[in-house]
């Protein structure tokens, strides 16, 4: 291995008791690039300190980040059934508003030929059931044929069926059918908010034409907001239903959000992240939806072999620690390492290790010992 570190270590030792002389530990390294050897004088100086992998309830946080969020079932999209001409509408966005407000007046002709057509049908109907009585009785008394009862019939039913459609188109609009008179017909007809919250967007002005499938406002019921989550595939294991955590907003971080997570979606995105969905204990009214917010989500601890972070060293982006060989000779292997917490980190090939002494301290001296021997 090229090493990248330029160091001699010196170690004074006393001898005979009257006087120090300085030996370089490289001095006495193996021809083993990964094994260094030491003599006594540079083992006493180096003050290793050695140990075994020790079994850890280790917990690990995960960091991520994402959206506030609402289900499609609190967002509303307010249209006409019948389409029209905005007449009024006070909204804008970011408005409150309550359920059951009036929250746009419409005006248009076919408002009006509308209930004319339903009071019409209505006074039909109210001949063709007397007419239906009366043909019902002669009938019964062989006095009219029964074509012509059938015709009668099937016409008090065409006017049934015709008041009931109509009844219903009314109601779409708003229009209560049993207030309708001929001396109260109106022209314009009110829309209501469909729930407590506020706006979102307004995509109309007083004198527009929408059609039915115009969308006028879209309006956001905030009770239900949920974080929504981005989770890299490497993690998705880790997480359950239930899974507390806490959220904080770049502004405010000091300020934290408890929550737990509701639904975890197993759709991965092209960056290899699926979105987990949590809902808030306690939400206010400064989150808003598309808002951007932090997380941290602790993983349940397990326990397993772990061994203290000051044992590990790090070459070339790769972990090593140094397993003792015999009492002078300490050997460089790689290791796999996994959650870290309080000091002692997880140990993933622990099968390289188990009942082997390892340098739990002085393991960066042997690390640059070795490595200025192979610059040699």
């Amino acid at each position: 291995m090229k090493n990248i570190f330029i160091l001699t270590f010196a170690f004074l030792i006393t001898a005979c008791g009257t006087s120090t002389k300085e030996e370089v530990i490289t001095e006495g390294i193996n021809a083993n690039e990964n094994l260094v050897t030491l003599s006594d004088a540079q083992l006493k100086s180096a003050g290793l300190v050695l140990g075994k992998l020790e079994e850890k309830a280790l917990s690990s946080v995960i960091i991520t980040n994402g959206t506030i969020d609402v289900p499609p079932q609190n967002m509303i999209s307010v249209s006409i059934p019948l389409g029209g001409y905005l007449k009024s509408t006070k909204l804008l966005p970011g408005l409150q508003i309550r359920k059951g407000e009036v929250i746009a007046v419409m005006e248009d002709q076919q408002y009006i030929q509308l209930q004319q057509d339903y009071l019409t049908t209505k006074a039909r109907l109210a001949f063709s059931k007397s007419e239906f009585e009366r043909q019902k009785e002669l009938n019964a008394s062989k006095a009219s044929s029964d074509k012509v009862f059938q015709q009668i019939q099937m016409e008090y039913n065409t006017q049934r069926i015709s008041l009931s459609s109509l009844d219903q188109k009314l109601r779409m609009i708003n229009i209560n059918p049993g207030s309708i008179s001929e001396s109260n017909i109106s022209r314009t007809i009110q829309v209501y908010s469909p729930i407590n919250g506020f706006v979102s967007k307004v995509n109309v002005n007083i004198g527009k034409f929408v059609n039915p499938s115009d969308v006028l406002f879209e309006l956001i019921d905030p009770s239900s907001i949920h974080l929504n989550l981005k989770i890299f595939e490497k993690d998705l294991n880790k997480l359950s239903l239930g899974q507390k955590l806490v959220a904080y907003t770049n502004n405010q971080p000091d300020k934290k959000y408890a929550g737990e997570i509701s639904l975890i979606s197993r759709d991965l995105s092209s960056e290899r992240t699926a979105e987990v969905h949590c809902h808030f204990e306690n939400a206010d009214k400064s989150l808003a939806p598309g808002m951007y917010m932090n997380a941290e989500i602790e993983v349940k601890s397990n326990k397993t072999l772990a061994i203290a972070e000051e044992a590990i060293v790090n070459f070339e982006g790769i972990g090593y620690v140094f397993v003792q060989k015999t009492t002078k000779e300490f050997e460089m292997v790689p290791v796999e390492t996994g959650t870290s917490e309080n000091g002692f980190i997880e140990v993933i090939n622990k099968d390289k290790f188990n009942g082997k002494q390892i340098v739990i301290k002085g393991a960066y001296t042997l690390l640059m010992a070795l490595k200025n021997k192979s610059e040699e």
